[in-house]
């Protein structure tokens, strides 16, 4: 899926059809598990407990994807380490890292040139989210910018083998679709492969075979329900579908081999569930590869097709897998987020070695590479700060509870140590982004700066989340802020059954989804919460219309309906319906530049509490966009939220 796609997928909504709460639910393909006893929860006695300063969580530095060089001897890694998201390069065997570019602006998704030479790089301007894609000598000098289109986005670049052409993803600024462009990186002359008529629709490039002739693509939606493979004939531009092109069907590829033979594929069973795979191009059959349950991915292809590589979600965590000739094989690596740096491309040069990220809600992420055929591995950055260790970070303790309905609501919680069972913690609901996203044992900056504190945190992952089914993901259609919400009571109500913490002392936080969740709890359910910050949250669907990207409004109406014709169900979706009954001290944090989100909800917000004499705070960020990138606003936003949270939750001044 191009990056515009997964940029827009990652942080909005997939709604689906929505049960009526009442009578015990149960869903097509979602998992089983066991409810948990709230009282066998536990803190964790640890004499070395400390309060980790913001600062500090920050000083772990962030990586964004990472790729290997052509004589595979060094990784190329978009990190922070100066507070700006750049390019470095890692030795492979370990060593101080190189700093290959500069800029104010994030730069990412780097390709490297055949020869060796040369990297290309997208880089975007004050979080805008209309990239450019810009070429640099890897052995240092100034980049060019390729494209500089300020109204059109490119990104995702793929040297042909020739090193004369790339691949790219291209969004015109004004469209609500992805395509295909082919560039002649001399000329800088560019023409479209495909030519996208559905909005929502987006095509990215999975791999290239026979020579670099034939590329093949996958044509998606934005609401991730729908894939298909294509083969596409560069010199041409024929495509040719390789797998079901239906709406309803789901066949995403990650990778081919270098015949063309043979694909690595993410499909979906009968239950929903997606299920890695492989694909035979001649025959257009895919095989699954280790049937299971939980939600699996395809990955990497080594060139002779012959070894694929699979992730496998298991209620948030996830392990890394390869599979030769039917035989799977777990890649060793400790618990947590096991996955490849880059999907599908992750394999050094000559196919022996895979380069993978790992991290845990107390272990901070770095980068790690396997030899696929001893199984020996090495970490190759050390991203942490001494002072944020396993030692001292609360691990995460994984949950499962009943909603109103009785639907089974999988959680994270994250319970501090040395504390007593007194029903007096304060608590923290933790809304994730999307919906169609997922809260995971990844490294939480926001989790650990308020568990260190002593705050009780809980992350549901509550119907519309990803990793439990189709129908899991699609239980909350034309009903956002209805059984989902519900799903984020029953997380507090949880919170306060472990025993720990205090039912007047109950916060909730969240960015994107997260914040628009925010802004319906304490709006439609305004006696439960003490305090809430949100995050580039959504007030109102009727001026999200007129004001986010155009690739967003085709995506609300597709989910919504006609904002005329189905005026009820915005209305009913909308936290400005409720927003005047909420009580609780509410902070508001916001990017000048989101697209997804604009500036314009924050400021309705802000408004309308302070027209009720509420008690209401916004900050607004000057070059952020949908998150923040910039270091010293990352470690504003979290300060601001630990000092509402001790005041409001805590009543320190």
């Amino acid at each position: 899926m191009a990056r515009d796609a997964r940029l827009l997928l990652a942080s909005i909504l997939v709604l689906s059809a929505a049960p009526s709460l009442g009578a015990a639910l149960e869903l097509k393909g979602v998992p089983p598990r066991a409810v948990t006893d709230p009282r066998s929860i536990t803190s964790i006695a640890n004499p070395d407990a400390a309060v980790v300063s913001v600062p500090d969580l920050f000083a772990v530095r962030g990586a964004v994807d990472a790729t290997w060089t052509r004589d595979g001897k060094n990784v190329v890694v978009s990190t922070n380490f100066t507070g700006r998201y750049n390019l470095w390069e890692v030795p492979a065997d370990g060593g101080f890292p190189l700093q290959l570019t500069r800029s104010d602006d994030r730069q990412e998704g780097a390709a490297v040139s055949p020869d060796g030479k040369t990297m290309i790089y997208e880089s975007d301007f004050g979080g805008g989210e209309i990239y450019d894609l810009f070429a640099v000598p890897l052995a240092g000098g100034e980049p060019v910018d390729l494209t500089n289109t300020k109204d059109v986005s490119e990104n995702s670049p793929k040297f042909l083998p020739d090193g004369k052409r790339i691949l790219f993803s291209q969004r015109v600024a004004t469209g609500a679709t992805v395509d295909i462009g082919l560039m002649d990186i001399a000329t800088r002359k560019a023409t479209l492969l495909t030519h996208e008529a559905t909005p929502g629709y987006f095509w990215s490039v999975a791999g290239l075979c026979d020579g670099g002739k034939v590329a093949i693509a996958d044509r998606s939606n934005i609401f991730g329900t729908s894939a298909s493979v294509w083969r596409i004939d560069i010199a041409s531009g024929r495509g040719e579908a390789l797998s079901d092109t239906a709406p309803s069907a789901y066949n995403d590829a990650s990778a081919v081999s270098a015949d063309c033979r043979t694909v690595a594929l993410t499909t979906q069973d009968a239950n929903g569930q997606k299920q890695a795979a492989l694909l035979d191009t001649a025959t257009h059959a895919a095989k699954l590869v280790k049937p299971d349950v939980w939600e699996q991915g395809s990955g990497s292809l080594t060139p002779d097709g012959r070894t694929m590589l699979f992730t496998s979600d298991v209620d948030g965590r996830t392990d890394l897998f390869s599979v030769t000739g039917g035989a799977v094989t777990r890649v060793e690596l400790p618990p947590g987020l096991n996955i490849e740096a880059r999907n599908g491309d992750s394999l050094s040069p000559d196919g022996t070695k895979l380069l993978v990220t790992h991290e845990a809600s107390n272990t901070p992420n770095d980068y790690w590479i396997v030899d696929l055929k001893t199984g020996a591995k090495k970490q190759i950055t050390r991203l942490g700060l001494a002072s944020v260790s396993p030692a001292v970070l609360p691990p995460s303790q994984i949950v499962h509870y009943k909603s109103k309905d009785g639907l089974v609501i999988s959680a994270l919680i994250w319970v501090p140590f040395n504390l007593r069972r007194d029903h007096t913690a304060p608590g923290i609901v933790f809304p994730h982004g999307g919906p169609t996203g997922q809260t995971t044992d990844y490294f939480s900056r926001t989790v650990q700066a308020l568990a260190t504190r002593g705050y009780v945190v809980i992350a549901p992952n509550v119907r519309g989340s990803t990793g439990y089914g189709q129908a899991f993901m699609e239980a909350n259609r034309k009903d956002l802020g209805g059984g989902d919400l519900t799903d984020e009571v029953y997380g507090a109500k949880f919170l306060e059954a472990t025993g720990y913490v205090d039912p007047r002392k109950i916060g909730i936080t969240g960015g994107s989804y997260g914040g628009y969740m925010t802004l319906m709890a304490i709006g439609k359910t305004p006696k439960l919460w003490a305090a809430a910050v949100e995050e580039y949250g959504i007030i109102d669907w009727f001026s999200m219309l007129e004001h986010e990207a155009p690739p967003l409004q085709a995506y609300e109406k597709g989910l919504l309906g006609d904002p005329v014709t189905d005026k009820a169900v915005y209305v009913a979706a909308s936290p400005m319906t409720y927003i005047k009954n909420a009580t609780a001290p509410l902070l508001v944090l916001q990017g000048d530049n989101d697209i997804r989100v604009p500036k314009q909800q924050a400021e309705t917000v802000v408004k309308t509490l302070k027209d009720e004499s509420r008690t209401v705070d916004a900050h607004f960020y000057a070059g952020e966009g949908h998150g923040f990138a910039k270091l010293e606003n990352q470690i504003d936003s979290i300060e601001r939220m630990v000092a509402w949270f001790d005041k409001y939750l805590k009543g320190e001044t």
